[in-house]
């Protein structure tokens, strides 16, 4: 019994020692405030673009009226700030003011009261146009909810030079934070639950099975940007093309932990998402799912890249990972 106890113990025990390290280690805020920058920069695009038809999509007598959104939601109810306008000058103010937000979260402008003004205008946008809700959006959502958790203007920032000026022209020293770690951690297992069931949904698909869904994907005139149906004369490429994208879908929550595969996994998820972006026409999503990824990257690789100063960026390795 006694032997029984002490493994209970230390199983609890390390346990608890790993899940404090895993959520609450202090960690360089580098690699958040690229996320920052890179999908503030995609919440001002993918909702600047609703400007060419903002009325249509938008106001109560529009392509999706009030009522009928009503009809649809079944007595349910998603919140969104756009149901209650009816001017459309008091529309495109909203509008104007949601952009001026996105633009001052890319560039790290009063980032924790600007995260969660961009985070609940986002959420609004989605919810308003459900029937224009497609992967992207979801996306956006999701980096834009954990940018609220950590203090993502720590770094890459108007505040921290702004800090600077107040500091008497030093730049202050960027300390490690609990916080960027906790959202850093949100959205990589985010991330893992994203391709675990994106994978496992695949494999109800008898054309995963058999190798040819990527022929269906490449060879469909509705996404086709670039023309890949050459792929028909290589019915062996195609194969690979599918089972190895399944593989990784599946694997991935697995394998981007480990230190010896994360380079991998992160390496294919390149190929993956430009294929997804430039031959598939979805190039928003493409990429944002690539800045999704980045939070598997030590920020002391987000400096040596940005800051141009890997020597100092490997003797503070304050990662992520």
């Amino acid at each position: 019994m006694k032997l029984l106890a002490d493994y209970l113990r230390e199983l609890v025990e390390g346990t608890r020692r790993g899940w404090n390290a895993f959520w609450f280690t202090p960690t360089d805020p580098a690699t958040l405030g690229l996320i920052r920058i890179l999908g503030g920069w995609m919440l001002f695009y993918t909702h600047a673009v609703w400007s060419l038809g903002l009325d249509d999509f938008f106001m109560a007598d529009g392509w999706m009226g009030r009522d009928a959104m009503s009809a649809l939601e079944a007595g349910g109810y998603q919140w969104s700030h756009f149901w209650w306008i009816d001017s459309p000058a008091l529309l495109w103010g909203i509008h104007v003011f949601a952009l001026v937000i996105f633009v001052m979260l890319m560039v790290g402008l009063y980032t924790r009261p600007v995260s969660i003004l961009a985070f609940l205008l986002a959420v609004s946008y989605a919810n308003r146009a459900p029937l224009a809700l497609f992967g992207l959006d979801q996306i956006n959502v999701m980096l834009a909810m954990y940018l609220m958790v950590g203090d993502s203007g720590r770094a890459y920032s108007l505040d921290r030079l702004l800090r600077r000026r107040l500091a008497g022209g030093e730049l202050p020293r960027i300390e490690p934070s609990v916080s960027a770690n906790i959202a850093i951690r949100l959205i990589q297992v985010h991330m893992c639950v994203i391709y675990f069931f994106a994978g496992v949904a695949k494999l109800q698909g008898p054309a995963w099975w058999d190798g040819t869904a990527m022929w269906g994907a490449v060879a469909n005139l509705e996404y086709q940007s670039i023309d890949a149906t050459w792929l028909v004369h290589s019915l062996l490429a195609v194969n690979i093309l599918t089972h190895a994208t399944i593989f990784w879908e599946v694997t991935y929550a697995a394998l981007v932990w480990p230190r010896l595969t994360r380079p991998i996994v992160i390496a294919l998820a390149v190929p993956t998402h430009l294929g997804i972006a430039f031959f598939l026409g979805m190039i928003t999503f493409g990429f944002a799912m690539l800045f999704g990824n980045l939070a598997f990257v030590s920020p002391w690789v987000v400096r040596a890249v940005i800051d141009r100063d890997g020597g100092a960026s490997r003797r503070i390795r304050y990662q992520a990972a």
